[in-house]
């Protein structure tokens, strides 16, 4: 059986869970964006403590790549690749955005509810009126990739002509106050781990791993810094 350590640090709320086949056994959460680097590390301590498992029974590790908060993304990735260099098991990456599309997707149960082909339209806070955005439609086929998108009262109008878009995450907000569309509907959900654990059972299953050396977290817009004076 495979036991996959899951790694979600991209947002606002990081979170940790192990798996077992795709059956979750245990999660930690922490909802304090700052406190990431420090917590994540004793939080899968706890896990291993909790389920009466150890890291070296572990099959593989999976991350959130993003897109989604710099430190929080370069937390989340540096703390599995370095287990997974020191426990010799592979890489798991997954999108942000996919996931929380994939989460919609589960909520909304039927896309059959609406007289238009649904589309999925996750949306990361991106700061100002920029989000970090792309479309599934209701199969998480990718139909727009995954970008940096700066909104305004004309976004995605060509799609919303023929669709029935489901924005969501917590940069969909802010369109919401945009947003001139009847085929716009906007979704509150909870990203959830599990949604990750699930992904990364599959990818386990099919032998879809990331490469350690050259994976990155997926940053989709150049990240400048403050030079020291």
């Amino acid at each position: 059986m495979a036991l996959i350590l899951s790694i979600d640090t991209a947002l606002e709320e990081a979170s940790v869970c192990l798996s077992e086949d795709a059956q979750v056994l245990a999660v930690k959460n922490n909802n304090r964006q700052m406190d990431h680097a420090a917590w994540i590390q004793l939080a899968i301590r706890e896990l291993f403590a909790q389920t009466e498992r150890n890291p070296g029974q572990l099959s593989a590790i999976a991350v959130a790549a993003g897109p989604g908060s710099y430190t929080g993304l370069r937390v989340g990735m540096a703390t599995a690749k370095g287990m997974c260099y020191a426990l010799e098991v592979p890489l798991i990456t997954e999108s942000t955005l996919l996931l929380i599309a994939q989460r919609v997707k589960k909520e909304i149960n039927q896309a059959s509810v609406y007289a238009l082909p649904v589309l999925i339209c996750p949306m990361i806070d991106a700061r100002r009126m920029e989000v970090f955005t792309a479309l599934y439609d209701f199969g998480l086929n990718e139909k727009l990739a995954p970008g940096a998108v700066v909104l305004d009262e004309t976004s995605f109008g060509n799609e919303l002509k023929d669709h029935v878009i489901l924005f969501c995450g917590n940069g969909s907000k802010k369109w919401q106050h945009l947003c001139i569309y009847n085929n716009a509907v906007f979704v509150d959900v909870n990203r959830n781990v599990t949604d990750l654990a699930e992904s990364a059972s599959k990818k386990f299953n099919i032998g879809t791993f990331s490469d350690l050396a050259y994976t990155e977290p997926t940053y989709l817009k150049n990240v400048y810094t403050g030079k020291s004076k």
